[in-house]
């Protein structure tokens, strides 16, 4: 027999569990589904200093752990595991984890957008000491030091950009000449003197003790490997919205980000919200997505109140 809930949350990030808080507190008892990976992105960064809040700074671990624990106070109930399946042609729609089926009224989908990594073992030893995928969140920590950004697009051209705040010197990294990135965004980069660029390159080993020292770059035309001492690595080459599950059911953009209602964060299918970055692809903060969740929470309580 499935399992009944009048709200079933899909993420643990600051969207899903904000969501989470402002469910519990209007009684709806929500059941979290946490995901493999609890606490979303920010439980793969250090220090956070741009939540409001927190003058002194929170690291993110610790932040998502107060999320969580808020959400748990006004008896938010919490699955670990990923959603394998959803059914949500039909009412109540049908959730699984692993072989655990669930039904309920209503759905959030706060399933977030994971960055795409280099896909080197290093980076995985590196995230957070380093490594990361987020200059908004971390370039404050590399003030007068040397950077790389790897990519070719308008988030690595923003990126560069935005670490020349802090850092003494930013090297573009990129596996061709050639850049996806729009001519505005490419000029700007170009014109900024504390950035430096390298073609035809990929990264293809990080070290350091304890956290990042160096980089190995190989040359993609001659295969010729170097050394480079750096500080940091900022990956910059997109993001991939965790919306799989759903294709063919939820519309989504030509990213695969999910589509919303203009004025709420109701989908296509009534009872089925959307928070955070799974349907954000331009500001992808924590406080933007936890923004969207308490919105998600309100338009899901009123639906319920209406059905």
């Amino acid at each position: 027999m499935a399992q009944h809930e009048k709200l079933i949350i899909m993420g643990s990030g600051p969207a899903g569990l904000t969501a989470a808080i402002y469910a519990a507190r209007a009684r709806l008892n929500p059941l979290v589904i946490e995901g493999f990976e609890p606490g979303g992105q920010l439980t793969l960064t250090t220090e956070v200093e741009n939540f409001p809040g927190f003058p002194e700074g929170i690291m993110g671990p610790e932040l998502m752990e107060n999320f969580k624990k808020q959400a748990a106070r006004f008896g938010t109930k919490f699955v670990l595991g990923n959603v394998e399946k959803a059914d949500l042609k039909k009412k109540p729609f049908h959730i699984w984890v692993g072989s655990t089926e669930y039904t309920c009224d209503a759905f959030i989908v706060a399933s977030g957008a994971s960055a795409r990594w280099l896909g080197i073992e290093a980076e995985k030893k590196y995230k957070g000491r380093g490594v990361s995928t987020c200059a908004t969140c971390d370039g404050a920590f590399y003030r007068e030091k040397k950077v790389v950004v790897v990519g070719g697009g308008d988030s690595a051209m923003e990126e560069a950009n935005f670490l020349t705040r802090f850092a003494s010197e930013v090297t573009i990294i990129h596996r061709r000449k050639e850049f996806k990135a729009s001519k505005i965004m490419l000029e700007r980069a170009q014109k900024n003197p504390k950035i430096k660029w390298l073609f035809d390159s990929q990264v293809v080993d990080i070290n350091g003790e304890g956290t990042v020292a160096g980089i190995v770059v190989e040359n993609l035309i001659t295969k010729e490997k170097k050394q480079i001492e750096i500080d940091g690595v900022f990956v910059a080459i997109g993001h991939v919205p965790n919306t799989v599950v759903f294709k063919g059911q939820l519309p989504t953009n030509e990213h695969g980000y999910l589509l919303v209602n203009s004025e709420t964060t109701m989908t296509n299918i009534p009872g089925v919200f959307s928070a955070g970055d799974v349907h954000d692809l331009r500001y992808r903060q924590a406080i933007t997505a936890a923004g969207s969740g308490c919105r998600a929470a309100m338009d899901a309580e009123k639906y319920l109140e209406g059905h």
